[in-house]
């Protein structure tokens, strides 16, 4: 599973090079989609161990999301781009239970204790957390 892992990073970044996409965060954002999510943890300086996708991006939760709900659509759901699925989400190491729902556009968002998991745009590389307390209200997920 880990060389598949870290077979799947080198992919996302060889192809966001390769497109010319000005941040790797969009392009993990949309292989990630398309295999499947798988969520893991990661060491952080300052924040200890987090959560990340396949691709190490780190992930996020949005205060003003309700349990099963998405309210991040349109305009933010570009800058915190929601971590889909077509199936259901594997997680390693971390603590909780991963999920998915239904969002407004009709794709599935996975979510960890039933709060909807989202990238920041502005984070460049794996292990970024640039987001994390964004407007008090948007906050890096950490795993105990």
């Amino acid at each position: 599973m880990r060389i598949a892992v870290v077979a799947g990073v080198a992919v996302v970044l060889l192809a966001s090079c390769a497109s010319g996409a000005s941040s790797p965060s969009a392009s993990a954002a949309a292989s990630a989609s398309a295999a499947g999510a798988t969520v893991k943890t990661a060491k952080n300086a300052n924040l200890g161990t987090i959560l990340v996708a396949a691709n190490g991006m780190t992930l996020y939760v949005f205060d003003k999301d309700a349990k099963d709900t998405s309210n991040c659509s349109g305009a933010c759901a570009t800058t915190w781009p929601p971590l889909t699925a077509s199936g259901t989400p594997t997680g390693n190491g971390i603590s909780g239970t991963l999920g998915t729902i239904t969002r407004s556009d009709g794709g599935k968002q996975v979510t960890l204790n039933g709060k909807p998991l989202y990238y920041y745009k502005n984070d460049q590389k794996p292990g970024d957390a640039i987001g994390n307390g964004i407007n008090g209200i948007w906050h890096v997920v950490t795993n105990p």
